[in-house]
């Protein structure tokens, strides 16, 4: 029944259906293994760095993703950055208790805000130490409020917090906790290195030319609403690489019908080779490529902000040095409102102001160059936190040092 109801539940109750039967099948308690928690996709980007760091100075150690969503289990379920990704089994004393016997990790790892109460529990009764990675932290969350004493008291068996921000470390450090150190978050590093990646896509290089490109990265109808005139009415020296949030046919088709200059689609592009340069938009219709998408652009539109969604990533453009375009709902991302008061991203409410943000920034060169290299000074001038972790964790000597060859 909740299958018919909703498909990600279906999702959600059949993948922790088999979450036993999978470990099992893994034999961890035969091997060494950290343990890494992460809520959904954002959270897994922000682990990404340090699961890099950890294979490189621990390869006798297995890595296990869990996931508590299903969008970031079924996004990432096939990856092999990590050596075994399943999902979280649901928080009770038997579960925690199968689970930590299954897997008997050596060091456990928690993304941003995930506070479980019965694994922290079974984590600390096996001595087993937990950090908090890329923490961020409110004074109204529940866990600071008079009635969140229980989970409050269950923070204090975490090994380490790692904190975003200033204000995360503050509010904890009020309630008593002296473990925080403020490292930054580790998206930035994560991001940082995309630069030095590949991210060639062969038909975007020559669909550009000598065009000035806005990419438009995870749009939804909301910010559709802001910048479909704007693409009407765009000079050809112009051209828009468009990746809509949502790849369905309908929702494609209704973008495509409300353009009315030459386009392409980029599942189409074989129909096109040779004659790229023809079309001003291309929309692409495919999922996995924005992040190198953002290396062909001048100018970048990040959508989410103009409804209740939430705001997409910001940081994989500012680190081409990309000037930004967000819409107007953005109180609770802190980057963005960072960016903003640095100069590097624009916030715009309507279409007239997109309109004219966005001309600025095509007709002054010298003004777009200034606006991105602030974007890549943010971005740069914010890694750093996965060596702050590592440092942690060799210092403290929270897992075995591999053995020197001979």
């Amino acid at each position: 029944m909740v299958g018919l109801l909703s498909p990600k539940l279906k999702l959600f109750a059949e993948g922790r259906s088999k979450i036993f039967e999978s470990l099992e099948a893994l034999h961890l308690n035969d091997q060494k293994v950290i343990w890494m928690h992460c809520a959904s996709l954002g959270e897994y980007e922000q682990g990404v760095p340090v699961i890099q760091a950890l294979k490189r100075e621990y390869p006798h150690y297995k890595i296990l993703v869990t996931f508590f969503s299903p969008s970031g289990y079924e996004a990432k379920k096939r990856s092999t950055l990590a050596d075994h990704i399943v999902y979280m089994p649901l928080d009770t004393p038997k579960n925690v208790n199968h689970f930590l016997t299954n897997v008997q990790p050596e060091l456990a790892i928690f993304v941003k805000y995930e506070f479980w109460p019965n694994f922290i529990s079974g984590l600390h009764k096996r001595k087993i130490p937990l950090l908090l990675i890329s923490a961020s932290f409110r004074q109204n969350q529940a866990v600071f409020k008079s009635y969140g004493k229980f989970l409050r008291d269950k923070l204090t068996l975490v090994e380490h917090f790692f904190v975003q921000d200033e204000p995360s470390r503050n509010i904890l450090m009020s309630f008593g906790f002296d473990n925080v150190t403020m490292s930054g978050d580790t998206r930035f590093d994560r991001v940082s290195h995309q630069i030095e990646m590949d991210n060639t896509v062969e038909f975007i290089e020559e669909f550009k030319q000598k065009r000035t490109c806005i990419v438009i990265g995870s749009s939804w109808a909301e910010d559709e609403e802001i910048f479909i005139d704007f693409i009407n009415n765009a000079p050809a020296s112009v051209c828009f690489v468009i990746a809509p949030h949502e790849i369905k046919t309908e929702k494609i088709k209704n973008l495509q019908s409300r353009i009315q200059q030459k386009q392409v689609l980029f599942s189409e592009k074989h129909v096109f080779l040779g004659q790229e340069a023809s079309a001003q938009v291309c929309i692409v219709d495919a999922i996995g490529y924005l992040t190198k998408l953002y290396s062909y652009a001048d100018i970048a539109y990040v959508g989410g902000a103009m409804g209740t969604s939430g705001l997409h990533n910001i940081l994989e453009p500012a680190t081409f040095g990309v000037p930004i375009l967000i819409g107007k709902n953005f109180d609770n991302f802190r980057e963005a409102k960072q960016l903003q008061k640095l100069a590097g991203l624009f916030s715009v409410a309507t279409k007239e102001e997109f309109g004219e943000v966005a001309n600025h920034l095509i007709t002054n060169k010298a003004f777009r160059e200034k606006t991105g290299m602030i974007a890549g000074h943010f971005v740069n001038s914010n890694t750093g936190a996965t060596a702050i972790v590592m440092d942690h964790i060799q210092r403290k000597q929270l897992l075995e040092a591999p053995r020197p060859t001979v």
